[in-house]
């Protein structure tokens, strides 16, 4: 066993009849980190959460949270764990305490324990002024952290969250990851989550990207975003066919056309603007010039952009 790792994975592979929905995916997630699995819809998160989480067996591969074989010692490993869902888990006629309290119940805590971790859970997600209204009283804000505070009523070392952003506004999310940076620092939590926002998954401490059930990128969002060689061009023009094959002959590059323009990755791309409209004028429509993102990242990997394979626009994914 691995005692530095709060999860290991080996060749884990999962199929859903002919559709091989993890392929071979490895990986270590160090405790006390934060990291996020970023990827679309159908990239392999939900079925690897759902995995971890112990709703389903392992098929292929092996398995190690916290120094216990998932497919041996599923009964240890729950009780090690905290899991937050995407889906809602509370019951909206029970109060805030209410939630928490029964909860605790499915742990085994009970009397003066109990009453104990509820005052801690409320004070801690300041919950405390709310601890006697009706979960249906509440905002999304208000309802994912009654959702942490039941994740956490155990004192599990590894948390687990899928999608925690969902239907939270700017501000909920802000306390959210602040909430997340404060069990990592002051009580060494793992958090493990998985997302499909891009600005989201750039605040964990490392990002493990997955596409078609494959890990395509797994390391800090400074080194991903390092590892795509340069600034991002964007050209628009008329035939971008023709110009892309000319950019390539004429400068021994490879750029790739992308949503019907050509797009490149170079150091010190406001020179490249100026050689490029020398080299072809009149072909050239118009040129913008970003600094690497993690969307950048992910076009390297899979030759499409992020939206495209979440089926969203980058509006409606942050609208969700």
């Amino acid at each position: 066993m691995n005692e530095s790792a709060a999860i290991r994975a080996s060749r884990v592979t999962y199929h859903y009849g002919r559709r091989k929905a993890l392929d071979e995916l490895s990986l270590s997630i160090a405790r006390g980190e934060i990291f996020a699995f970023l990827g679309p819809n159908g990239g392999g998160k939900t079925t690897l959460f759902r995995l971890l989480s112990t709703l389903i067996p392992l098929q292929e591969g092996d398995v190690e949270i916290l120094s216990h074989d998932l497919r041996r010692q599923q009964a240890a490993v729950r009780a090690t764990m905290g899991v937050v869902f995407q889906a809602p888990s509370l019951d909206r006629k029970l109060t805030v305490r209410e939630n928490i309290r029964h909860q605790g119940h499915l742990y085994g805590l009970s009397g003066a324990e109990l009453r104990a971790r509820e005052s801690e859970m409320l004070e801690r997600l300041a919950l405390a002024d709310r601890a006697g209204e009706r979960v249906e009283q509440l905002s999304g804000g208000l309802r994912r952290r009654v959702e942490l505070a039941k994740g956490m009523i155990h004192h599990p070392r590894l948390l687990l969250l899928d999608e925690p952003s969902t239907g939270l506004d700017p501000g909920a999310r802000s306390d959210l990851w602040n909430y997340l940076h404060m069990l990592r620092d002051e009580h060494g939590v793992t958090v493990v989550l998985t997302t499909h926002l891009l600005e989201e998954a750039d605040k964990a401490d490392r990002i493990g990207i997955l596409h078609e059930g494959r890990l395509v990128a797994l390391d800090t969002p400074d080194a991903l975003r390092a590892t795509v060689g340069g600034d991002a061009i964007t050209i628009h023009t008329s035939d971008p066919g023709k110009l892309c094959a000319a950019i390539a002959a004429e400068f021994g590059c490879e750029p790739q056309i992308l949503d019907g323009c050509v797009r490149l990755e170079q150091a010190d791309g406001h020179r490249w603007i100026a050689r490029l409209v020398e080299a072809f004028p009149g072909r050239i429509e118009s040129v913008t010039l970003g600094k690497p993102t993690l969307e950048d990242v992910f076009i390297a990997r899979t030759g499409h952009r992020f939206w495209q394979a979440t089926g969203d626009s980058p509006a409606a994914a942050l609208a969700r």
